[in-house]
């Protein structure tokens, strides 16, 4: 697969004991929010959710162990209709390693605040991504989503088919009526497969190969050139900023990104048109960008 062969070129040297699965997953359950007593067994989901994620096969392709996708889910818990029945708000990050160092870029930062599910001690989740189910629906959705991201970010649309299993996901989530599903949610997830989906949006999607593959994956061995690169994307941005009314999957890029993309100009002779850019494209975060006036 194209993005299998691209990270043993950017990992070339990096050994790998057995295949592995495609994600390295760890969970974090609160419920502190939850009053009275007797909700101890959401405990038990850390671990479930966890082996889930990780124990599953998303796609047919192979991933040894440098390739594993690594990210965090934290599960939120903030209200309970019910002894089993509940409100929870899932904060998700996946990231991606940066060639020829052990740093990692964030991927991908979602929060999401409309996740009804039951769960019951010692339910297991079950598997089978065709059937709606309130809580293994929403883990499929966005580990297709992960994947989406992750292999756009190898090979230009390289996410393609991914994105395309999470939105099928998502139609037939919809027909549940459950939280967070609908199409006239303005930061849902329907928003997010729509967006990413859209070939209006493509440009957008060509950003995370350019910026990935072409800035930072270089960063190490040219920071002047990669800087110019993740410029060209800046531009890019505000160009589909003015073309377009302002889409989520815009707000999901820059979130994840600002501090980030302050970081890489931060002191260099490109933080003037940087800031200019950025200033344009993400308006929202200004306050973070006037680091570069300094």
């Amino acid at each position: 697969m194209v993005r299998s062969l691209l990270i043993i070129c950017i990992l070339a040297g990096a050994v790998s004991v057995s295949m592995a699965r495609e994600f390295r997953c760890t969970a974090q359950i609160n419920y502190r929010k939850l009053e009275g007593s007797g909700f101890g067994f959401l405990e038990d989901l850390e671990r479930q959710i966890e082996d889930y994620m990780n124990n599953n096969n998303w796609t047919d392709d192979q991933f040894e162990v440098h390739e594993l996708i690594e990210c965090s889910m934290q599960i939120v818990f903030q209200e309970s209709y019910t002894l089993t029945s509940f409100r929870a708000q899932l904060v998700l990050t996946s990231t991606r390693p940066i060639y020829g160092t052990m740093a990692k870029t964030p991927l991908l930062q979602i929060s999401d605040d409309a996740w009804d599910f039951s769960y019951a001690q010692g339910a297991p989740l079950v598997f089978e991504v065709e059937r709606f189910d309130q809580l293994t629906s929403v883990l499929d959705y966005y580990a297709y989503l992960m994947l989406g991201y992750d292999y756009d970010s190898f090979s230009e649309f390289g996410g393609e088919e991914h994105f395309q299993q999470a939105k099928r996901i998502q139609q037939l989530a919809s027909s549940s009526n459950a939280a967070g599903w609908s199409t006239l949610d303005i930061d849902g997830r329907a928003r997010i497969v729509d967006q990413m989906t859209n070939p209006r949006m493509r440009p957008l999607r060509e950003v995370y190969y350019q910026y990935h593959i072409g800035a930072l994956d270089l960063f190490v061995l040219n920071q002047e050139s990669a800087r110019v690169k993740v410029l060209e994307v800046l531009q890019t941005m505000s160009d589909l900023y003015e073309d377009q009314a302002r889409q989520y999957v815009f707000d999901i890029f820059f979130s994840t990104k600002h501090k980030e993309l302050v970081g890489i100009f931060e002191g260099s002779n490109e933080k003037g048109d940087a800031y200019d850019l950025l200033s344009d494209a993400d308006p929202a975060r200004l306050s973070s960008y006037n680091a570069l006036l300094e």
